[in-house]
């Protein structure tokens, strides 16, 4: 997202100490004095306090208060407010604000951010809506926004910025130095000029410090450099940015099928795309979606409904195994009280290889060369953990009901089910992610379910077998 600061650093000091506390929380008298200026319409309070705020400090606030309030506060700063900062917040909160604003007040509020926030706030919105605004900017600055919203969600299309420095390759250095003092549609800053030849055919590029110690007549082809990986526009943004981490790139060029040039990814992109990505990647092993923090009782209950309807399922199946067993229950009660420890510590060590999996995946750190090893790896440490896990609740068992023969099969039942557990916490995530599901999603329920029927059939299945009830 764009990075704007203040003009001075004391005021920029000044204002972030003012508005959190030490825990890194809004300060609740900065918060009372906010809420009161809008509460008395105080405008010019708010355009001088919270109008000197940073993007991401004013997107902290905004979230803090109620929906009336940012609406409000929004109302009164007028062109003082920072639309930038509604990139800085969940998009429940971000289309409370728009929606109350009319399509005119949003098309003015766009022509002043940068191409990456303003199609990050469009993208959300109705497609009226977005048709609207869109018809109410410049032709130049609507046909960049459109050609963005053409490319897939979440790829490196959607994701870029479209201003940037392009010369042609047979500039001199001065030219190049003269037409960036001379223009005024630049970007507010960048790190490298990009040469095209006349169809915007990418070449190559030129790092501003190599501009500054070339001399003047030196020609733009002679100094620079061919565009080290270059990201193709329909590229998913998680992909593109793991290429921009793993070479260390300030930036990277964007191009289209034809090799064209039409934007570029910064650094700024890259932390926003890797932050959205893990928190993602969280929200589906625990099967909230997309769900935020600021979304109604009703959306976040529909969210949650689909994967404990199917948590449901599987806990009926698992129940079905234990009806299998109900002859041995009965007739030996301390079945039923040890059976969840199994099913609990199975759980939780699939659980833990499967994070480890997950999150192996999302970084790219398996393939298919190092899979195997990594399979054996997760396969030894379930069967150590189940070994001395084994020995600990066989102890415990036979302490507790005075039977040594329990302990045996619960001991045994532990090392079958923690095998299982680590199995089922490597192979589902890599499975998964071999046919094209997202790992993340369908995970947990899969590793979950596994060691429930595991445990409870090996743990009931063994003691039926050894103490030899029908």
């Amino acid at each position: 997202m764009a990075d704007t600061q203040l003009a001075n650093g004391a005021p920029a000091i000044e204002a972030q100490s003012e508005i959190y506390d030490e825990d890194g929380y809004i300060a609740e008298d900065f918060l009372d004095r906010v809420r009161a200026a809008i509460e008395e319409e105080d405008a010019d309070f708010l355009r001088e306090r919270v109008g000197r705020l940073h993007e991401s400090e004013l997107g902290d606030l905004l979230s803090t208060l109620n929906n009336d309030q940012r609406q409000t506060l929004v109302r009164l700063m007028g062109e003082e407010f920072d639309y930038t900062s509604l990139t800085e917040v969940d998009e429940a909160i971000r289309l409370s604000i728009v929606d109350a604003m009319p399509n005119e007040q949003v098309a003015e509020a766009l022509r002043e951010l940068d191409s990456d926030d303003a199609v990050y706030i469009l993208e959300d919105l109705e497609e009226d809506d977005r048709k609207e605004i869109l018809a109410q900017l410049p032709f130049r600055e609507r046909l960049r926004l459109r050609r963005s919203l053409e490319y897939p969600e979440e790829s490196a299309g959607r994701r870029m910025q479209t201003e940037f420095v392009a010369v042609p390759p047979y500039w001199t250095v001065g030219q190049t130095i003269d037409y960036m003092r001379e223009e005024e549609d630049l970007p507010e800053s960048f790190a490298q000029i990009f040469v095209i030849d006349p169809t915007f055919k990418l070449l190559g590029a030129v790092d501003l410090d190599r501009i500054l110690r070339a001399k003047r007549p030196e020609k733009i082809e002679d100094i620079m450099h061919e565009t080290r990986h270059a990201i193709p526009a329909e590229t998913d943004q998680e992909e593109a940015a793991q290429i921009i981490e793993q070479y260390d790139l300030l930036s990277a060029a964007v191009i289209d099928s034809s090799e064209r040039l039409v934007g570029i990814l910064t650094i700024d992109d890259v932390i926003d795309i890797l932050q959205q990505e893990a928190d993602e990647d969280i929200k589906r092993l625990g099967g909230v979606g997309d769900e935020e923090i600021s979304d109604t009782v009703l959306t976040a209950a529909r969210s949650r409904f689909l994967w404990l309807l199917v948590n449901l399922a599987t806990a009926i199946l698992a129940s079905l195994v234990i009806g299998l067993f109900d002859a041995t229950i009965q007739q030996m009660v301390a079945l039923a009280v040890l059976m969840p420890i199994v099913a609990s510590m199975g759980g939780n060590a699939g659980t833990q290889t499967m994070t480890v999996a997950v999150r192996a995946l999302s970084a790219r750190e398996i393939d298919i060369y190092n899979a195997g090893r990594i399979v054996r790896r997760e396969v030894l440490i379930g069967l150590l953990n189940g070994l001395l896990f084994a020995v600990l609740i066989a102890g415990v068992a036979w302490l507790w009901f005075g039977n040594s023969n329990l302990g045996a099969v619960i001991g045994c039942a532990m090392i079958f089910n923690m095998l299982a557990a680590a199995l089922a916490g490597i192979l589902i995530p890599l499975i998964l992610d071999h046919f094209g599901a997202d790992p993340a999603i369908a995970s947990g329920t899969f590793v979950t379910t596994v060691t429930d029927v595991v445990g409870f059939f090996a743990f009931l299945g063994l003691a039926s077998w050894w103490f030899g009830i029908s």
